[in-house]
C-alpha cells in the first residue's frame, strides 16, 4: 500500500518537473486534480485565481506575501500571454520603472490591449490586473519583451509619459535618460508625432542631469523642422542630481542616483 508520503513524493516529482528553468508560476491544467490537491494541501503551491498557481514553501504562513511577490512578474507575463496572445503591453510609466530597476511591485498593473474588457482582475494580497482597452497596438518598434513582460523601449516610453513622471520618479527619469546613447534615439518618434511640447521637457531633462549636449540637439532639430519648442524642466527645483553616467548597468545607475539623493543626509548624520 503506497503510504502517504510516497503520495506527496510523487505529487513532488511532478512538481519539480515544471520547475525547470526557474518557474514559479503555472497553470491547474499542467497537473493532474490529485497532484494539484495534493500539493496546494501540503503548502506547496498557492491558488492565484481560478486556473492560475505559484509554488511557495510549506513552511510560509499564509499572511507572508514574498512568494507572491517574487512570482508577480512572472504571473503577468504567463497570464497576459496566454489571455492576450502578443497583442499586449505595459504603461510607459511602468516600462520606465522596469527598464531602472525599480521593482516594487504596484498595487494594479494596468495592461494595454485591443482584446481588454476594461476589467479588473483581483489577484492575492490586494493585487490586480486592469485590462485597458486601446485600439491600436504601439509600432513593434516601440515595444521589447523582458523576461516576458511586453515593455515599451525607453526612447517610446519617454515621449510617452507625462511630466509628472518625472516629479514622482526623479531616479527612476535619470537612470532612464543616462541610458539615452544620443539625441537620434528619440528625435524620430518627436519628430514622427510633431511633440513640440514633449521635445521641450525631454531636452530639459537631458539638460538637467548634465547632458546638455542631448538636449541642445533636440531643440536645434526641432526648430529646423519647423516646430515652436520651448524647453522646460520636468524636474523639482531642488531636486539634486551627481554627474552624469552612461557607460554603466541601470542597476548601477540607479544605486548612483541613490546616494546622490541621500549624501547629504547621511553625512549630516555622522
Amino acid at each position: 500500500m503506497v503510504t502517504p508520503n510516497e503520495k506527496l513524493a510523487a505529487s513532488l516529482a511532478q512538481l519539480e518537473k515544471l520547475q525547470g528553468r526557474g518557474r514559479r508560476v503555472f497553470r491547474s491544467g499542467e497537473l493532474t486534480r490529485v497532484h494539484r490537491a495534493r500539493l496546494v494541501r501540503n503548502g506547496f503551491l498557492r491558488e492565484v485565481m481560478k486556473g492560475w498557481l505559484i509554488s511557495c514553501s510549506p513552511d510560509t504562513d499564509p499572511g507572508n506575501t514574498t512568494p507572491w511577490f517574487a512570482s508577480f512578474q512572472e504571473f503577468c507575463a504567463a497570464y497576459c500571454t496566454v489571455r492576450f496572445g502578443p497583442d499586449w503591453h505595459l504603461s510607459p510609466e511602468q516600462s520606465l520603472l522596469l527598464h531602472a530597476e525599480y521593482t516594487v511591485i504596484p498595487r494594479q498593473v494596468v495592461i494595454y490591449t485591443p482584446k481588454g474588457a476594461n476589467n479588473t482582475v483581483e489577484l492575492l494580497f490586494g493585487t490586480s490586473l486592469f485590462d485597458l482597452r486601446e485600439r491600436d497596438m504601439p509600432p513593434d518598434a516601440d515595444l521589447t519583451d523582458r523576461d516576458g513582460l511586453r515593455l515599451f523601449v525607453p526612447e517610446a516610453a519617454l515621449v510617452r509619459v507625462p511630466e509628472a513622471f518625472f516629479v514622482r520618479h526623479p531616479v527612476e527619469a535619470q537612470v532612464v535618460l543616462s541610458g539615452i546613447r544620443d539625441a537620434a534615439d528619440v528625435l524620430g518618434r518627436l519628430l514622427d508625432g510633431g511633440r513640440s511640447v514633449i521635445a521641450g521637457r525631454l531636452a530639459g531633462a537631458f539638460r538637467r542631469i548634465g547632458r546638455g549636449d542631448v538636449g541642445d540637439e533636440i531643440l536645434g532639430v526641432m526648430k529646423r523642422a519647423g516646430y515652436d519648442v520651448r524647453e522646460a524642466d520636468p524636474f523639482e527645483p531642488d531636486r539634486a542630481f551627481g554627474a552624469p553616467s552612461r557607460a554603466q548597468a541601470p542597476i548601477v545607475g540607479r544605486l548612483h542616483s541613490l546616494w546622490e539623493t541621500m549624501r547629504e543626509p547621511v553625512i549630516a548624520a555622522f
